[in-house]
């Protein structure tokens, strides 16, 4: 293959991935807006409200039997002087600051729906695993996820 042929080779390749991602982006805001689905709500009721309770207080049905009592994380913002504290939220959820509750790195306590290394992007439609999803495309999957928790945490702070 030549040097020319080579180059557009990668184009091509490149140009499919952002074309997939591009497609995985619209296709959820278009979701959520054509249903008016809350998908950050959605993504914590399924992934944290077991410990930190439906209304993210620390009182899930689980939080009884931990040995530290989950976070309020209604009172984030007012812990933090005012101000929402969105890298170390982010941090929290994607595994690289440390909460014990939730595990390491390698493992949170969420598997890996919100592990971008990890995580493969579950079923979009029942044909989607048949394809062999790129590592950017399981990332922004992944970050829309994590994205959506925070907003949805921003807005359910304490005045």
């Amino acid at each position: 293959m030549s040097l020319s042929e080579e180059l557009g080779h990668d184009m091509s390749i490149r140009g499919l991935k952002s074309f997939m991602i591009a497609g995985v982006t619209a296709g959820f805001a278009a979701a959520a807006h054509a249903e008016d689905v809350d998908v950050g709500k959605a993504e914590f009721q399924a992934s944290c409200a077991s410990c930190h309770g439906v209304d993210g207080k620390g009182k899930g049905p689980v939080a009884g039997q931990l040995k530290v009592p989950p976070a309020d994380l209604t009172a984030l913002a007012k812990n933090n002087n005012g101000i929402f504290p969105i890298t170390a939220v982010y941090e929290a959820i994607d595994g690289r600051r440390t909460i014990s509750a939730h595990g390491t790195h390698e493992m949170p306590i969420w598997g890996e729906r919100f592990n971008p290394v990890k995580s493969a992007p579950h079923t979009i439609d029942p044909t989607y695993d048949a394809l062999d999803p790129s590592r950017d495309l399981r990332e922004v999957v992944v970050r829309t996820r994590i994205l959506a928790v925070i907003d949805y945490l921003n807005r359910i702070q304490q005045k």
